[in-house]
């Protein structure tokens, strides 16, 4: 089983939106999970047991995807049982880099989910804001598994 993590700050808006759409981007035909690939998420400054934002879930469920869970935050031992971490922004990356940094053959596994930039925080940006972060995973979050459950 290949364990994909996301990670952002609070873990509250991206990362569990990113987990909830790269769970229904991995769903078979017959609507059940991939049970090869295990998805979570996690934020390196969350509290825990912290409720996904109403606008998060919102998004989601505009565009047909359920996700329930709460907040916790990221570990040294969740990014070594990943096979990728997919941060949100450049200083993401840096940060799950750090909880590694005893071992730098992690490091390599640990990049921003999005290639050609940061995906901003929407927190307090209204639901327009959600609503264009949860479009613009849709449209990456589908390559990135792709890229690497090729591997």
């Amino acid at each position: 089983m290949r364990t994909v993590l996301f990670v952002c700050t609070g873990n509250t808006c991206r990362s569990p939106m990113a987990e909830a759409i790269a769970r229904h981007s991995l769903r078979q035909p017959d609507g059940s999970l991939n049970p090869d690939v295990l998805v979570v998420s996690a934020g390196l400054h969350a509290g825990q047991g912290v409720p996904v934002t109403p606008e998060t879930i919102t998004a989601l469920e505009a565009r047909g995807i359920e996700h329930r869970g709460t907040s916790k935050s990221v570990t040294a031992e969740m990014i070594r049982k990943a096979d990728a971490v997919f941060t949100m922004t450049d200083q993401h990356v840096e940060g799950a880099r750090e909880l590694v940094a005893d071992d730098p053959a992690q490091h390599a596994k640990i990049s921003r989910l999005d290639p050609e930039g940061d995906i901003e925080d929407p927190i307090g940006m209204g639901q327009e804001s959600y609503d264009a972060v949860a479009d613009r995973m849709l449209e990456v979050i589908p390559r990135r598994l792709e890229e690497l459950l090729a591997k």
